[in-house]
């Protein structure tokens, strides 16, 4: 019974000691980052433990503007950061989505406000309603454009697919399913009502996403529900 012992489960689950880079996955589900004496913002209730001197402020509702303010009231997609300084070791998870860490370099990506979970304050991040589809979704979609140089932390539900968009080939995609895409495209909502009963699950079933020009885009397994608790 000796590998079921408490000595070999904390050696099978105990935290890797020998990476300690600024955004280091942890596990699959479970970022790390390495802060000394930088700044690193955090999506607000994804983070599980922290070790070391740390301060965590919350971003005001006014902190970016009225706008922003009215964002966050009309749909849960208008996710709130928190910024984290200090030295230490912070832990972060969102309801065990799989983290994906990419570092641009002098590049831009746009992802769906509720799928970003860190990145480095030295980024620019620009969170812009899709008016398209307001009111249809819960409340509207929300994007985060990310731009600049540093790390971005993203999440998935499972493992995420990535298209490749080619000048006269679209992409269409399930606004449910999408994650991200090249700052290079701006997508087109489409409407389509004799898909209605046999594309999606939800409110969203007869519009898609519609990806034109020369780019990448991210989408799931899985259908996410925005604007509702």
């Amino acid at each position: 019974m000796e590998e079921y012992s408490i000595q070999s489960f904390i050696q099978k689950t105990a935290q890797d000691d020998s990476k300690n880079n600024f955004f280091e996955l942890e596990k699959d589900y479970i970022l790390e980052l390495n802060i000394n004496n930088r700044t690193v913002m955090i999506k607000c209730g994804a983070m599980i433990a922290y070790d070391g001197n740390v301060k965590f402020e919350r971003e005001g509702l006014l902190s970016k503007g009225v706008a922003n303010l009215l964002k966050k009231a009309v749909s849960s997609e208008g996710t709130t950061m928190m910024k984290a300084t200090g030295t230490g070791r912070i832990y972060v998870a969102d309801f065990a989505k799989k983290i994906r860490v990419l570092y641009l370099e002098n590049e831009s990506i746009n992802v769906n406000g509720n799928d970003i979970i860190a990145h480095e304050e030295s980024l620019k991040s620009d969170i812009k309603m899709m008016k398209s589809i307001a009111g249809i979704m819960g409340g509207g979609l929300f994007q985060a454009s990310i731009s600049g140089t540093g790390h971005v932390a993203i999440t998935t539900h499972g493992d995420p697919l990535t298209l490749i968009v080619k000048p006269g080939h679209p992409v269409f995609t399930d606004p449910n399913a999408t994650v991200a895409w090249s700052g290079s495209l701006t997508p087109e909502f489409k409407t389509d009502i004799s898909l209605k009963t046999f594309i999606g699950r939800g409110s969203g079933e007869s519009f898609q996403m519609k990806f034109e020009g020369e780019g990448w885009v991210v989408v799931q397994p899985y259908e996410e529900r925005y604007g509702a608790e």
